[in-house]
């Protein structure tokens, strides 16, 4: 079951250093992100890819959920 981390009504870089200190505590994943801006859904989305992690986007209602596994 993936890491809720739930980042909505946070301004970056908060996102990216939660998603940061959860891989630290568990470096393989998986996480599941809630961002609720575009700056965010880049940069965490980009701090996951360079950890070696991929990521999946999908947007509800003004939330994006960033499903982000360990690549293969």
């Amino acid at each position: 079951m993936a890491t809720l981390i739930d980042t909505c009504g946070l301004s970056c870089p908060q996102p990216v250093l939660m998603f940061l200190t959860a891989v630290k505590k568990e470096p393989d994943g998986p996480f599941s992100v809630l961002v609720d801006n575009d700056a965010s859904r880049e940069n965490v989305s980009r701090a996951a890819r360079n950890s070696g992690f991929d990521v999946t986007v999908n947007e509800e209602n003004g939330i994006w959920r960033l499903e982000v596994s360990r690549q293969a």
